[in-house]
Protein backbone atom coordinates (compact mmCIF):
# COMPACT_ATOMS: atom_id res chain seq x y z
CA UNK A 1 0.00 0.00 0.00
CA UNK A 2 1.28 3.84 -0.59
CA UNK A 3 2.00 5.73 1.85
CA UNK A 4 3.18 9.05 2.91
CA UNK A 5 6.65 8.99 4.22
CA UNK A 6 6.74 9.18 7.96
CA UNK A 7 8.44 12.17 8.52
CA UNK A 8 5.61 13.88 6.95
CA UNK A 9 4.58 15.66 3.81
CA UNK A 10 7.08 18.38 3.14
CA UNK A 11 9.70 16.43 2.32
CA UNK A 12 11.13 16.08 -1.32
CA UNK A 13 13.80 14.02 -4.31
CA UNK A 14 15.54 16.75 -6.60
CA UNK A 15 16.02 14.65 -9.63
CA UNK A 16 17.50 14.23 -12.58
CA UNK A 17 14.31 11.46 -13.61
CA UNK A 18 16.57 10.13 -16.35
CA UNK A 19 19.56 9.63 -14.67
CA UNK A 20 20.41 6.08 -13.00
CA UNK A 21 20.94 6.97 -9.71
CA UNK A 22 17.67 9.02 -9.12
CA UNK A 23 15.85 5.11 -10.55
CA UNK A 24 17.71 3.57 -7.83
CA UNK A 25 16.10 5.37 -5.11
CA UNK A 26 12.79 5.47 -6.60
CA UNK A 27 12.65 1.81 -6.80
CA UNK A 28 13.42 1.45 -3.21
CA UNK A 29 10.58 3.70 -2.05
CA UNK A 30 8.26 1.88 -4.77
CA UNK A 31 9.91 -1.13 -2.90
CA UNK A 32 8.52 0.13 0.27
CA UNK A 33 5.25 2.11 -0.95
CA UNK A 34 6.52 5.14 0.04
CA UNK A 35 4.92 8.04 -1.67
CA UNK A 36 7.40 10.91 -2.44
CA UNK A 37 7.36 14.53 -3.92
CA UNK A 38 9.93 15.11 -6.66
CA UNK A 39 11.58 18.04 -7.56
CA UNK A 40 12.98 18.06 -11.19
CA UNK A 41 16.46 19.69 -12.36
CA UNK A 42 17.90 18.85 -16.04
CA UNK A 43 21.28 18.57 -15.61
CA UNK A 44 21.57 18.09 -19.64
CA UNK A 45 21.14 22.28 -18.87
CA UNK A 46 23.55 22.37 -16.06
CA UNK A 47 20.78 22.98 -13.16
CA UNK A 48 22.99 20.86 -11.16
CA UNK A 49 25.45 23.33 -11.10
CA UNK A 50 23.57 26.19 -10.76
CA UNK A 51 23.87 27.72 -6.66
CA UNK A 52 20.92 26.69 -5.44
CA UNK A 53 21.24 22.68 -6.13
CA UNK A 54 25.03 23.34 -5.56
CA UNK A 55 23.97 24.64 -1.93
CA UNK A 56 22.10 21.53 -1.72
CA UNK A 57 25.04 19.04 -3.00
CA UNK A 58 28.28 20.51 -3.21
CA UNK A 59 29.22 17.77 -5.66
CA UNK A 60 26.77 18.58 -7.75
CA UNK A 61 24.94 15.68 -8.03
CA UNK A 62 21.15 13.89 -8.19
CA UNK A 63 19.46 12.79 -5.90
CA UNK A 64 19.34 14.79 -2.82
CA UNK A 65 16.52 14.33 -0.50
CA UNK A 66 15.79 17.64 0.92
CA UNK A 67 13.53 18.06 4.26
CA UNK A 68 11.53 20.05 5.83
CA UNK A 69 13.94 22.01 7.58
CA UNK A 70 16.18 22.50 5.02
CA UNK A 71 18.48 19.61 5.65
CA UNK A 72 20.01 17.47 2.35
CA UNK A 73 21.08 14.24 2.32
CA UNK A 74 22.71 13.31 -0.86
CA UNK A 75 24.10 9.90 -2.50
CA UNK A 76 21.32 7.52 -3.25
CA UNK A 77 22.66 4.47 -0.54
CA UNK A 78 22.33 7.23 2.17
CA UNK A 79 18.86 8.30 1.00
CA UNK A 80 17.84 4.55 0.60
CA UNK A 81 19.10 4.14 4.42
CA UNK A 82 17.37 7.09 5.84
CA UNK A 83 14.46 5.17 4.56
CA UNK A 84 14.97 1.78 5.65
CA UNK A 85 15.21 2.95 9.09
CA UNK A 86 11.93 4.42 8.94
CA UNK A 87 9.87 1.67 7.73
CA UNK A 88 12.42 -1.58 7.77
CA UNK A 89 9.45 -3.23 6.19
CA UNK A 90 10.23 -5.14 3.88
CA UNK A 91 13.61 -4.96 4.34
CA UNK A 92 15.68 -3.89 1.60
CA UNK A 93 19.10 -3.86 3.42
CA UNK A 94 18.78 -7.39 4.99
CA UNK A 95 17.28 -8.93 8.42
CA UNK A 96 19.73 -9.85 10.99
CA UNK A 97 23.22 -9.50 10.91
CA UNK A 98 24.67 -12.10 8.81
CA UNK A 99 21.87 -11.14 6.31
CA UNK A 100 22.53 -7.00 6.35
CA UNK A 101 26.39 -7.87 5.82
CA UNK A 102 25.79 -10.08 2.68
CA UNK A 103 23.36 -7.45 1.35
CA UNK A 104 26.19 -4.93 1.77
CA UNK A 105 28.98 -7.02 0.18
CA UNK A 106 26.87 -7.55 -2.49
CA UNK A 107 25.31 -3.96 -2.56
CA UNK A 108 29.20 -2.75 -2.75
CA UNK A 109 30.06 -5.41 -5.87
CA UNK A 110 26.93 -4.15 -7.75
CA UNK A 111 28.13 -0.48 -7.49
CA UNK A 112 31.99 -0.96 -7.98
CA UNK A 113 32.25 -3.64 -10.38
CA UNK A 114 28.87 -3.34 -12.47
CA UNK A 115 27.19 0.16 -11.78
CA UNK A 116 30.25 2.30 -12.11
CA UNK A 117 32.14 0.68 -15.01
CA UNK A 118 28.94 1.03 -16.81
CA UNK A 119 28.75 4.64 -15.74
CA UNK A 120 32.31 5.29 -16.85
CA UNK A 121 31.68 3.83 -20.03
CA UNK A 122 28.91 6.11 -20.97
CA UNK A 123 30.68 8.94 -19.29
CA UNK A 124 33.89 8.45 -21.39
CA UNK A 125 32.62 7.48 -24.97
CA UNK A 126 28.71 8.97 -25.83
CA UNK A 127 29.08 12.16 -27.65
CA UNK A 128 26.48 13.71 -25.44
CA UNK A 129 28.92 13.69 -22.57
CA UNK A 130 31.28 15.72 -24.33
CA UNK A 131 30.17 18.86 -22.94
CA UNK A 132 29.50 17.23 -19.29
CA UNK A 133 33.09 15.30 -19.12
CA UNK A 134 35.63 16.94 -19.38
CA UNK A 135 37.57 15.42 -20.44
CA UNK A 136 36.67 12.52 -21.95
CA UNK A 137 39.09 9.91 -22.14
CA UNK A 138 37.81 7.27 -24.95
CA UNK A 139 40.65 5.07 -23.15
CA UNK A 140 39.29 4.75 -19.93
CA UNK A 141 35.72 3.91 -21.55
CA UNK A 142 37.29 1.13 -23.22
CA UNK A 143 38.73 -0.09 -20.24
CA UNK A 144 35.55 -0.08 -18.12
CA UNK A 145 33.47 -2.13 -21.20
CA UNK A 146 35.37 -5.79 -20.45
CA UNK A 147 35.16 -5.09 -16.81
CA UNK A 148 31.42 -4.86 -17.08
CA UNK A 149 31.17 -8.36 -18.68
CA UNK A 150 33.57 -9.46 -16.60
CA UNK A 151 30.80 -8.82 -13.50
CA UNK A 152 28.11 -10.14 -15.64
CA UNK A 153 29.85 -13.44 -16.33
CA UNK A 154 30.49 -13.83 -12.48
CA UNK A 155 26.82 -12.73 -11.52
CA UNK A 156 25.74 -15.26 -14.23
CA UNK A 157 27.47 -18.62 -12.00
CA UNK A 158 26.48 -16.80 -8.81
CA UNK A 159 22.60 -16.64 -9.70
CA UNK A 160 22.54 -20.77 -10.62
CA UNK A 161 21.63 -21.37 -7.35
CA UNK A 162 19.61 -18.62 -6.01
CA UNK A 163 16.98 -16.42 -7.08
CA UNK A 164 18.15 -12.65 -6.36
CA UNK A 165 21.75 -11.69 -5.74
CA UNK A 166 22.14 -11.79 -2.42
CA UNK A 167 20.24 -14.88 -1.72
CA UNK A 168 16.19 -15.34 -1.60
CA UNK A 169 15.46 -12.43 -0.95
CA UNK A 170 14.75 -9.01 -3.66
CA UNK A 171 17.08 -6.26 -1.89
CA UNK A 172 19.38 -3.32 -2.56
CA UNK A 173 21.16 -5.59 -4.49
CA UNK A 174 19.58 -6.31 -7.40
CA UNK A 175 17.99 -2.72 -7.71
CA UNK A 176 21.35 -1.50 -7.83
CA UNK A 177 22.39 -4.04 -10.61
CA UNK A 178 18.81 -3.71 -12.28
CA UNK A 179 19.90 -0.30 -13.10
CA UNK A 180 23.11 -0.91 -14.11
CA UNK A 181 22.22 -3.89 -16.45
CA UNK A 182 19.47 -1.24 -17.89
CA UNK A 183 22.02 1.53 -18.42
CA UNK A 184 24.56 -0.80 -20.40
CA UNK A 185 21.60 0.24 -23.15
CA UNK A 186 22.88 3.73 -23.19
CA UNK A 187 26.05 2.86 -22.96
CA UNK A 188 26.26 0.63 -25.95
CA UNK A 189 27.29 -2.16 -23.85
CA UNK A 190 25.69 -5.26 -25.49
CA UNK A 191 24.73 -7.98 -23.02
CA UNK A 192 26.30 -11.41 -23.99
CA UNK A 193 23.58 -13.76 -25.61
CA UNK A 194 25.37 -16.96 -23.49
CA UNK A 195 24.06 -15.59 -19.42
CA UNK A 196 20.55 -17.96 -18.55
CA UNK A 197 20.47 -16.59 -14.95
CA UNK A 198 21.06 -12.99 -15.74
CA UNK A 199 18.10 -13.08 -18.68
CA UNK A 200 16.21 -15.09 -16.08
CA UNK A 201 16.92 -12.70 -13.18
CA UNK A 202 16.35 -9.22 -15.23
CA UNK A 203 12.93 -10.74 -16.20
CA UNK A 204 12.13 -11.82 -12.49
CA UNK A 205 13.16 -8.33 -11.39
CA UNK A 206 11.75 -5.88 -14.19
CA UNK A 207 8.58 -7.62 -14.04
CA UNK A 208 8.34 -6.03 -10.46
CA UNK A 209 6.21 -3.06 -10.40
CA UNK A 210 8.79 -0.97 -8.51
CA UNK A 211 10.83 -1.47 -11.82
CA UNK A 212 8.94 1.25 -13.67
CA UNK A 213 8.86 4.08 -10.73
Amino acid sequence: MTQRSKEGDDMKIVEDGRAPNPRRVRIFLAEKGIQMDYEQVDINASDHKKPGFAALNPLQRVPVLVMGDGTAISESMAICRYFEELQPEPALLGKDALDRATVEMWQRRMELNLMFPVAQTFRHLHPAMAEMEKPQVAAWGEVNRPRVLTMLSLLNEELADRPFIAGDDFTVADITALVAVDFMKPARIARPDDLPNIDRWHASVSSRPSAKA
